[in-house]
C-alpha cells in the first residue's frame, strides 16, 4: 500500500528523527514554564495533524492546514522573538567552544536531581536565611549563555558557593552587597555585577530595581534569578523574564535543579 511507504525507513530518515527529536528537546527547554509553552505544545499538535492528513491522502484539508503553516510562520517569530534570541545566543555562544560545556549540552545520561555542580541547597538556604532577616539579594545563575559581558562590569571573584559565603556578600555593611553575584557552576565568579534593566511595563511597581535587573538578565540570556526583597523578605525566582510561582523553598530548590539539568 503507498500510504504505507513512509514506515520503510533508513540511516538517513532515522538520523533525520533523532536531529528533529533533539531539536525539539532543546526548544521545550527554553519555553517550559513559560507562557510559550501552550503555543509550542499546540504548534506541535498543529503540525502533527498536517502531516497526518499528507499521509493519509486528504488533499483538501492538509492544503488548508499547510497555508496556515506557511502563513503563520511571521506570526511565529513575532510571538517567540524572546526564545528564538536565546536559542541564537545558546548556538553561538562563546562557551560552545569549551568542550566540557559542549558536551554537557548533550549529555543525556546524568541522574535526575543532579544540577551540574551547582550547590543548589546551599543558595537557597541562604535566600531562607536573608529572606527572614529581611536582608536584599540578587543572585544569577549561568547557564548556556555566557555572561562574560555582566561579569567584567563587576568584582571577579572565584569562591566556592556556601551558605556563609553568600550571606556575608549580601550582609549589609559588606562592600560587595550592591549589585549582583554571578554564579557560575559550583562558584561566584563575580559580584557587583551590573545588570540590564527591562522596561517591561507589566512588572508590578511593587517590585523594585533588583527585580527590574533580574528580569532584565533572564529576557536577554538563559540565565536563572533569585532576588530576596528587602522590604518584604520575599524571594522571587525569575526565568525567561517571569516570575516563576513555588510553594516552599524546597520545592524552590527542586525547581532549579530541575531547570539546571
Amino acid at each position: 500500500m503507498d500510504f504505507l511507504n513512509f514506515l520503510d525507513f533508513n540511516i538517513t530518515d532515522i538520523l533525520d528523527i533523532f536531529l528533529v527529536a533533539i531539536l525539539l528537546y532543546y526548544v521545550y527547554k527554553l519555553v517550559r514554564r513559560t507562557v510559550a509553552i501552550n503555543i509550542f505544545i499546540g504548534i506541535v499538535i498543529v503540525w502533527a495533524f498536517w502531516k497526518l492528513t499528507e499521509v493519509l491522502g486528504m488533499t483538501m484539508i492538509s492544503s488548508m492546514v499547510g497555508g496556515f503553516m506557511q502563513v503563520g510562520l511571521i506570526a511565529l517569530i513575532i510571538v517567540f522573538q524572546q526564545e528564538i534570541r536565546k536559542f541564537l545566543l545558546m548556538v553561538g555562544s562563546t562557551n560552545l567552544a569549551s568542550k566540557r560545556n559542549f558536551f554537557k549540552r548533550f549529555n543525556f545520561t546524568r541522574e535526575d536531581g543532579l544540577s551540574i555542580g551547582t550547590n543548589v541547597d546551599a543558595i537557597i538556604s541562604a535566600c531562607e536565611k536573608m529572606s527572614q532577616t529581611k536582608t536584599g539579594a540578587l543572585l544569577v545563575i549561568e547557564r548556556n549563555n555566557s555572561l562574560d559581558f555582566v561579569k567584567s562590569t563587576g568584582d571577579k571573584m572565584n569562591i566556592e558557593i556556601t551558605q556563609p559565603i553568600i550571606e556575608s556578600i549580601f550582609f549589609k555593611n559588606s562592600p560587595l552587597h550592591d549589585g549582583a553575584t554571578v554564579i557560575q557552576d559550583n562558584y561566584i565568579v563575580a559580584t557587583r555585577a551590573i545588570l540590564p534593566v527591562s522596561n517591561e511595563r507589566t512588572i508590578p511597581l511593587r517590585f523594585g530595581l533588583r527585580h527590574r535587573a533580574a528580569v532584565g538578565i533572564t529576557e536577554k540570556t538563559d540565565a536563572l534569578a533569585l532576588v530576596v526583597s528587602e522590604e518584604t523578605g520575599l524571594t522571587s525566582y525569575i526565568k525567561n523574564g517571569e516570575f516563576v510561582l513555588y510553594n516552599d523553598y524546597k520545592e524552590l530548590a527542586s525547581i532549579i535543579k530541575e531547570d539546571l539539568l
